[in-house]
Formats: structure tokens, sequence, C-alpha cells
């Protein structure tokens, strides 16, 4: 691995820092989220057509730029720096990929060079809230995640020769002005239920157009909380049946949207017939939507880092200025030292967000213009540097309030970008312990062996492990972990063993007893502490070794 920059990536920094500088200050970014759109529809052109943004990642055939994820999620750190809100991961990181994957050549055609040159934006559509799951980032994905069963989800049904599409789905990134949806819907019934992703454009008369569900929101104005964005079923650019409205986020930066879907005509992503790709075989969907999850984890958490960065720039700048005591609060000692600690965790999870880009473009180091898709990346590196730059863009937005005083609990100051857009992040992509559960399990840090017949997981995050031993051993080990945190191990001796030893710590707090049985089942004495004891030894790891 080489771990310096090319001269490109270096040249697409410079230029794209330089213009945010310019045109998205703190005041410029919270203008352009009460906007109907949600984001600043002018400099999202001129960062498309005079940087190729939403081009980055996708192939010269196609209009694209032809570099990888590496320049892509350097791209997201700077935009991540300036909070920008603009429909960038949505369509380069989400939709964009999985219709160079799965979608046939017709398609391709159609969408990916007005994706590139920014004419259209899209998203991913996934049922339930379900994004991190649809992309394998905190569980496997080769499940029910869409609706499983004859309800729920959304639902995706063959009438009169066209796929349509029936259900609702909330949390959509940017979803009420997407111009195409690449929607995840259950189809075959229950006996023969699948996943299978459609393309539901929004636009009808190219790429140029706006939906009226877009002029909908420009005519509805930027009053109340939620802007709504509706298709109705007589004529016009829209789509019948589709209903759009924007929901009020925590993160206004993020736009959300929750999308009504009533048999919306749909095209399936791939196609059915031959040679139109493999948008039909749900394998092949899953492994798309994974391989998905590992380079928008690496993209977001370049944008954390970067996000992470300009909150400690903007404290350390405030801590060197502000004056207490006859003194700038930044020459105390405490304070240098929880600024240096958010340092550490910095450069940690940057130098894990590159690790992770760089193992998603297959080890590439530059732009080569592949035409199909990158190469494996390492299991596990995406969910865990996500998970790392989540938790230090917490951290540092947490202690940029803190240190910015009595000014920084101001709900208005720009401190509370930065924790408005850690608070949401996890919440939509984590939380942080699953996705490092995950990264654990896609790595096999924890073997068939480990695991036992007592595993069990859950919805929550459960975990269990167990591995009991025959009579003669006289031993048996097991450890559960639960949704709210707590673990509880015991080790007990079987017949003749006369000992069993247990531990369990719930909330951050470990308890632990040790007794004695005999044969008949009846408890003994207490043995006194140190008893049987080899030096540096303790009872616990005396039973486990037996």
């Amino acid at each position: 691995m080489d771990a310096a920059f090319t001269e490109e990536q270096q040249e697409i920094r410079r230029t794209l820092r330089a213009l945010l500088l310019k045109r998205c200050g703190p005041d410029e970014v919270k203008a352009a989220v009460r906007t109907p759109p949600g984001y600043d529809e002018g400099l999202w052109r001129q960062l498309a057509t005079r940087l190729g943004l939403p081009g980055l990642a996708l192939p010269a055939a196609y209009g694209g730029v032809g570099c990888g994820p590496a320049e892509l999620a350097l791209a997201c750190e700077e935009t991540g720096r300036a909070v920008l809100p603009s429909p960038l991961v949505a369509t380069a990181a989400l939709a964009a990929p999985l219709i160079l994957a799965l979608g046939g050549e017709r398609q391709r055609a159609e969408l990916l060079p007005a994706l590139a040159a920014g004419e259209l934006t899209a998203t991913l559509v996934v049922p339930g809230g379900r994004l991190a799951t649809a992309l394998a980032l905190t569980g496997p994905n080769d499940g029910d995640w869409a609706g499983g069963g004859r309800a729920g989800g959304i639902q995706a049904r063959r009438q009169d020769g066209t796929w349509r599409l029936y259900g609702e789905a909330g949390q959509v990134l940017n979803g009420h002005t997407a111009d195409v949806l690449v929607v995840a819907a259950h189809t075959g019934g229950f006996a023969r239920g699948r996943t299978l992703l459609f393309l539901v454009r929004a636009t009808a008369s190219g790429p140029a157009a706006p939906s009226d569900t877009r002029r909908a929101g420009r005519a509805a104005g930027t009053e109340g909380a939620e802007e709504a964005h509706g298709a109705g079923a007589s004529g016009g650019a829209g789509v019948p049946g589709l209903l759009r409205t924007r929901q009020t986020a925590l993160d206004e930066t993020r736009p959300q949207a929750r999308l009504e879907l009533r048999d919306v005509p749909a095209e399936l992503l791939g196609g059915e017939g031959e040679g139109e790709g493999e948008g039909g075989d749900a394998a092949a969907v899953a492994a798309a939507l994974a391989a998905t999850g590992v380079t928008a984890a690496a993209v977001l958490a370049a944008e954390a880092v970067g996000a992470a960065d300009a909150a400690l720039a903007r404290t350390v700048a405030y801590v060197r200025q502000r004056e207490q005591f006859g003194r700038p609060i930044g020459s105390f000692q405490a304070v240098q030292h929880r600024l240096a600690d958010l340092y550490v965790l910095l450069q940690a999870a940057r130098s894990a967000a590159y690790y992770a880009a760089w193992s998603a473009g297959g080890g590439r180091t530059g732009g080569g213009g592949a035409a199909g898709a990158y190469g494996a990346a390492e299991p596990g590196v995406g969910a865990l540097a996500l998970a790392q730059a989540l938790e230090t863009l917490r951290a540092v937005a947490s202690e940029a309030v803190q240190l910015h005083g009595g000014i920084g609990f101001t709900w208005e100051h720009e401190a509370h970008l930065y924790f408005k857009r850690a608070a949401c992040d996890e919440l939509l992509l984590g939380p942080a312990h699953r996705l490092r559960a995950r990264a654990a399990e896609e790595a096999g840090l924890f073997t068939d062996g480990a695991r036992g017949t007592g595993r069990g997981g859950g919805t929550g995050g459960s975990r269990g492990a167990g591995d009991s031993r025959g009579a003669d051993d006289g031993a048996a080990v097991s450890a559960s972990g639960g949704a709210g945190g707590s673990t509880e191990t015991s080790v007990s001796r079987g017949p003749g063993g006369g000992g069993a030893v247990a531990a369990s710590r719930e909330g951050g707090e470990g308890r632990a007893a040790q007794a004695g049985s005999g044969a008949d089942g009846h408890r003994a004495a207490p043995a006194p502490p140190g008893a049987g004891e080899e030096p540096g030894r303790g009872r616990a790891a005396e039973a486990v070794e037996a």
C-alpha cells in the first residue's frame, strides 16, 4: 500500500476546499437547508460541471472521471469539513454504484452519464429505515429486511407486464428531490420471497426536466417543518401514485424524506432479458448491496473525519483567543490534554477511513478508469472505519460544545452543525457497537468453536457464545451479551468438579462470586481468599483452565 496521495488526488482536495471556503460557510449552509430542496442547487451544479464530483468514481465510458472510492472519499472529507448539504452521498455512493453493478447496458447508458454530469440525482430507497442492514453494515443482508411475507415494507408485483410497487419507506436520503429512485422491494410472495431492486424515474421528459414533485415543493415555500412533494395520478412529469414528504430531521444538512408508493410503475434494475444484468438474481442483489456498503461506509467515514477536523480546528482557534483569569483558556493544561486526546482520536479515524477507501477500491492508489466493479475489500474494514469515525465525530463535537462555554450551548452556534451531524449519522447508520460486531463477524474473529450451541442473535445487537465440555471434564463455559450492553459469563464444573465460578457485568459494573458445591449438590463453606491459588493466578482463571 502506498500511503502517499497522488498529485491528482491532492489537486481534487485543494480545488474543492478552495471552492467550499468561498461558497459554503456556516451562514450559507443554514440558508441552503431551509430551501425546499434542502441544498444549494447552484453550488451543486458548479460542483458537478467544474469538478465532476457526482461522477468521480464512475468509469469514463459512462461520462465519469474514472477515479475510484479513494478519490470520492477525499472529496467527501472536504464536503464533510464544510458540512455541505448536497445529494452527493445519495447519488455517488449509494445509487450510482448499484446501477453500475446491476443495471443492464441500456439502463447504464441512459442514467449514468446524466448522474455523472449532475443533470440527475438519485438515491437508494430502503423500507423501515434499514439502510445499514441493507448495506450489510450491521448484519447480514440476506433476510427479509425489505418487507417479507404478504405485508409490510415495499412489495413488488407484476401486473399486465409491468412491475408495480406498493408500500412506504422513511429516512430516505434526499428522497424528496431525487430524480431516480433505486427501490428495494420484496417480491415472490411468501413462499418464493426475495428482495430485488427497481428503478422509479421521477422525471418523464429527459434529464433536464424537473419533476412536478420538485416544482410543488418550490411553490410551497419554506414555511412549516415539512414540505410535501406529491405526484398525482393525472399526467404531469411526476410518477402516478408516488407521494414524497420531506421529514423533519435533527440534522438539516442531511435531508431525509418519507416515500409512499401506491402501485407505482417501475422497472427491474438489470431487466429480465438475456444480457440485461443480474437484477433478477437475489444473491447478486445482496452481494451488490454489500459491496456498495463498503464504499459508502468508507465515504461516510471520511466525511465524518472532515467534520471532526473542522470542529477541532474551530475549537482550537477559540481556546487560543478566549481569555479567562487573565490568560487564554488554551494555556491551561487540562484544556490542552482534552484537545490532545481529540487529536489522537481524529488521526486514528482518518487512517481507518483512508485504509477503508483504499481497500474498497481493490488496492488501487490512483484513477485507472476501471470499467467494472472494484476488487473485493478486506472483510469488515468499512464498518470498522465507520464506527471509528462516528465515535470520533461525536467526541469532538461534544467537546467543541463544552469548550466553547456558554456560547457553545446556543442552538445557533456553528458547533451544533457538527453535533447534529454526529447524532443523526449514528442513528441512521449505527450504532457503533453493532458496526464493530459486524466487522468482527466478517473478519472471522468469532470461530465456530467459540460460538458453540449457545450462540444467539437479535435485532438489539445481542450476542451469545457457549462451549460445553463433557461430564468427565466437569466444566461448562458460557457468555452472553444483551441489547443493553450487559454481559454475563459463567463457568461451572460438573459432577465431582466441586466448584462454580460466575461473573456478570451490567451497565459497566462487575460482580463476581465463587462458591463450592459437593457431589450431593449442597453448598460448602466458601474458601478463604487466595486459598489454593498459585502466585499471580486468579480463581476464575484456574476454573476456566480446569
